[in-house]
C-alpha cells in the first residue's frame, strides 16, 4: 500500500493527545509512526524561519544600500567619475563567478548539489534568468551616470509593479483585488515622486524603469530556478555560479558596443601603476559586496519568495534617499516626499497582509 492509500488509525488516541498543544504520532496500518506538528511547534517553526528570514533581509539591506552609494560615488564625474559603469559590473560577475567557485569548491557538500543542468535545460532556463538580470543591474548602474541618486531611488522602487505582475504571470503569487489595489497606490507614488524632478533626464529615466521592468522578471526567473531541485541551481551559491557567466558575457556584450574599452585602458585611471593598483581595487573588491548582496537576495526569494523580498526592498530605498540627500546633496520636494510616503504606506500594507500568515494561537480542537 503506498503512502497516499494508507490511512491513520485515529482510534488509538487519546483526547489529551489530539490536544492542539501535546505532540501526536499517527499510527498507519502499516505501523509507520508519523509526527503532526502542534500549533505551538508551527508557531516556533514560523519565528525561527521569520528570524533567519530577518538575518538575510538585514545583510542584503546593507549590502545594497552600500553598492548602491558605492555606485554613485564611482560613477558621478564630480567623484571617482570612472566612465564605465557597464565594465565595472563585468569585473563584478568575474568576481561573483569565482567567489561562487571556490565555495563549490571548498565545502562542496553544502554548495554543490548532486545535479548539474543539462544542456537544454541551462539554455531554456538559465541564460534568460541571467540575461535579464545582468541587463537589469547594468542598465540601472548606467543611469546613474545621467541622473541623481534619489531620483534613480525612487523609480528603482517601482520594481514591485513589474515583480507582481510577473508573480502572477508565473502563477508565483494569487492574483488578488488588494494587491492590484496595492499597485495602483505604488504607481501612484512613483508619480508622485518624479513630478517635480529638477533633474529629470528622459534616457536615465527609461534605463531606470527598464531596469524595474527586468528586476521583476528576473526574481520571478530566479524564484523558478531555486524550486526546481533537480536543475541543480537549488542552493543560491549554485545559482550565482551557474548564472554569472551568462551575466558577465550580456554585460561585456553591451559594454565593448558603448564603452571605448581600448581608449580606458588608456585613461588617466590606467596611466600609472599607482592609479591602476587604485582603479582595479575600486573595480574588484566591490564586488565581494555584490556577491554578498545578491546571495542574501537569492536566500530571500528562495526562502520566502520574491514579494517578501520586494518589501524588504522599500527599507532599503528609503534609506538611501536619506544617505544620498545627505552625503551627496541631492534635494527632495515635498510633492516627492509624499509620493514616497504613499509608496511605503502600499507596501507596509503588503507587509501587514504577510503578517497574517502567523500561525493562530488559538488551542481548539481542528
Amino acid at each position: 500500500m503506498d503512502q497516499y492509500s494508507r490511512q491513520p488509525l485515529r482510534d488509538n488516541h487519546t483526547d489529551e493527545e489530539l490536544a492542539d498543544d501535546a505532540p501526536v504520532y499517527d499510527l498507519y496500518d502499516d505501523g509507520t509512526d508519523i509526527h503532526l506538528a502542534t500549533v505551538e511547534e508551527k508557531k516556533r517553526l514560523w519565528w525561527k524561519n521569520a528570524f533567519i528570514n530577518a538575518l538575510f533581509i538585514a545583510s542584503w539591506f546593507l549590502f545594497a544600500t552600500i553598492l548602491s552609494v558605492y555606485n554613485k560615488w564611482m560613477f558621478s564625474p564630480e567623484h571617482f567619475g570612472f566612465p564605465a559603469p557597464l565594465f565595472v559590473t563585468t569585473m563584478h560577475m568575474i568576481a561573483q563567478f569565482i567567489l561562487a567557485a571556490a565555495l563549490r569548491g571548498l565545502f562542496p557538500d553544502h554548495f554543490r548539489p548532486e545535479h548539474n543542468p543539462s544542456g537544454r535545460d541551462y539554455a531554456r532556463r538559465a541564460v534568460p534568468t541571467g540575461i535579464a538580470t545582468g541587463l537589469d543591474i547594468g542598465l540601472s548602474n548606467l543611469s546613474l551616470k545621467t541622473i541623481t541618486l534619489s531620483f534613480y531611488t525612487m523609480i528603482k522602487s517601482s520594481s514591485l509593479v513589474f515583480v507582481l505582475l510577473f508573480a502572477f504571470l508565473f502563477r508565483l503569487e494569487v492574483f488578488s483585488l488588494r494587491l492590484v489595489g496595492v499597485i495602483t497606490l505604488i504607481v501612484a507614488g512613483v508619480v508622485l515622486m518624479v513630478a517635480t524632478e529638477t533633474h529629470f533626464v528622459l534616457g536615465g529615466f527609461i534605463l531606470v524603469i527598464s531596469g524595474s521592468a527586468l528586476s521583476g522578471l528576473r526574481w520571478s526567473l530566479t524564484q523558478l530556478l531555486l524550486k526546481d531541485k533537480h536543475l541543480g541551481m537549488a542552493n543560491p551559491v549554485a545559482t550565482i555560479f551557474w548564472l554569472a557567466p551568462i551575466m558577465g558575457i550580456t554585460l561585456a556584450v553591451i559594454s565593448m558596443v558603448i564603452e571605448d574599452w581600448l581608449g580606458l585602458l588608456g585613461s588617466v585611471f590606467f596611466s600609472n601603476a599607482s592609479r591602476t593598483v587604485r582603479t582595479l581595487f575600486f573595480l574588484a573588491a566591490p564586488g565581494v559586496i555584490a556577491f554578498s548582496m545578491i546571495l542574501s537576495e537569492f536566500y530571500i526569494i528562495k526562502r520566502a519568495g520574491v514579494v517578501p523580498m520586494s518589501i524588504a526592498g522599500i527599507a532599503k530605498e528609503v534609506t538611501t534617499i536619506i544617505v544620498s540627500a545627505w552625503f551627496f546633496g541631492d534635494e527632495l520636494t515635498p510633492l516627492n516626499i509624499t509620493g514616497v510616503a504613499i509608496t511605503i504606506c502600499a507596501f507596509l500594507n503588503l507587509l501587514v497582509q504577510a503578517s497574517l500568515c502567523l500561525p493562530s494561537t488559538n488551542t481548539g480542537s481542528q
